[in-house]
């Protein structure tokens, strides 16, 4: 007769062990990221041009004015501005609604006072919101856009700001660009621009 044990799975068959592993990974990345942030942190510049980033990517403000600057330009690109405004719409209802509601996730704690004031949203953790609609922002408006590097750039400082201001874990970040590529994906999908003559 075998042992009561046998059965059991050990080591990286345990799906238990390999949840915490991967916890544990998870953990290092944040830690890893918040220690090179705490570089940056009590520099002035860093602190004023990254919480004004962070400040600015609330309620996805900073795209839509980059959206309507945008639109200025011509038909294309108001339809292309009209388009990101639906996504990043649609994107914040599904992220900040119905994702979150499945994660319980607590924010970075710092024992240490803010020197700018920013706004601490009360919602889980996972994914970082901001992340999402700087990527997803960002992979609309670049389409056939020769500032597709700006607008991609733009999108890093918005989403690692959130690191930096600790209100999210750089995983949050990771996962929330991620989604916002996909999101961003979709969108060129479902509302393709009409061709460049339209320019």
């Amino acid at each position: 007769m075998r042992h009561r044990d046998a059965a059991r799975p050990t080591g990286r068959d345990d799906p238990a062990s390999g949840l915490a592993g991967l916890r544990g990974r998870i953990a290092d990345l944040d830690g890893r990221a918040d220690a090179a942030f705490d570089r940056l942190r009590g520099n002035r510049v860093a602190d004023r041009v990254l919480y004004g980033a962070s400040a600015l990517g609330d309620h996805s403000l900073i795209w839509f004015i980059v959206g309507a600057a945008r639109a200025l330009g011509s038909a294309r690109r108001r339809r292309s501005a009209v388009r990101m405004a639906a996504a990043l719409g649609v994107e914040s209802v599904l992220v900040n609604v119905v994702v979150k509601s499945f994660f319980r996730r607590r924010r970075p704690q710092s024992s240490h006072p803010r020197p700018l004031p920013l706004r601490q949203p009360a919602t889980s953790s996972f994914p970082s919101g901001h992340a999402t609609s700087a990527f997803c922002a960002a992979g609309l408006l670049s389409e056939d856009d020769r500032l597709r590097p700006l607008y991609y750039g733009l999108a890093v400082v918005v989403a690692s700001s959130r690191v930096h201001v600790r209100i999210h874990h750089a995983s949050d970040v990771l996962a929330g660009a991620a989604i916002g590529v996909l999101f961003a994906r979709i969108g060129r999908r479902l509302a393709p621009l009409s061709s460049r003559s339209g320019d």
